[in-house]
């Protein structure tokens, strides 16, 4: 009776388990691939999320509509994600197209475009963010004529997005971003073609992002 109540207690306690709810095993499997400063670096982005979920929390208490206002959230998020050096996926992957994990990216201290879109989508919904105000976005950079992606926030269904990138410090609306053009947009449910038409359950239709969701299960079980 009693061993089984354990079991589910684990079981519960595993289910509930945040995104930066590091367990040993993961940190020295870290430290054992990247160097024992991989630890150090993912304790940050924990100690990040904590500190965020708090002052949120703080808002949330206040009278008003019980909605804390996200731009502080946008910001630490985009800020935080936007100090690790860029690499290219060649150089540091050795592959053509690899999306890693923000554990991942954290522990080897570099990434692309992807890994800080996904480390900001995923960090950004673990502090609570709704993911239906929240698009991993494909573009083609006009400028650098060049594949591009980028985090959009929408703040209403219609509204003008906001959008994160790698590429600049400051969270710019997407109207000011004209040197972005759409191919597709996703988050964990679904798919979004320029034209906005969006593809119920879409979003499995894409390899790599199956592929990371593994991965981030994988490091859960650690």
């Amino acid at each position: 009776m009693l061993l089984g109540l354990m079991v589910a207690l684990a079981a519960a306690c595993s289910a509930l388990a945040g995104l930066t709810d590091f367990s040993a095993g993961l940190l020295n499997w870290a430290s054992s691939r990247y160097g024992r400063e991989a630890p150090g670096r993912l304790q940050i982005w924990q100690r990040l999320v904590r500190d965020t979920k708090e002052t949120k929390d703080a808002k949330d208490t206040k009278p008003g509509d019980g909605r804390a206002d996200p731009g502080p959230q946008l910001r630490r998020t985009n800020d935080f994600f936007n100090q690790i050096p860029y690499f290219n996926d060649i150089k540091h992957w050795g592959m053509e197209d690899y999306w890693a994990t923000p554990v991942e990216m954290l522990a080897s201290f570099g990434g692309d475009c992807e890994d800080y879109s996904i480390g900001k989508y995923l960090t950004l919904k673990d502090l609570g963010v709704p993911v239906e105000r929240l698009r991993i976005t494909y573009v083609r950079a006009l400028k650098l004529n060049e594949s591009h992606m980028v985090l959009a926030y929408y703040p209403q269904p219609d509204a003008d997005p906001l959008i994160l990138d790698n590429m600049f410090s400051d969270i710019r609306p997407a109207s000011q971003r004209t040197d972005l053009e759409p191919v597709y947009s996703f988050n964990d449910d679904d798919l979004w073609l320029p034209s906005g038409v969006a593809r119920k359950g879409g979003a499995s239709q894409v390899r790599l992002w199956r592929d990371l969701l593994d991965k981030l299960a994988k490091e859960q079980k650690m």
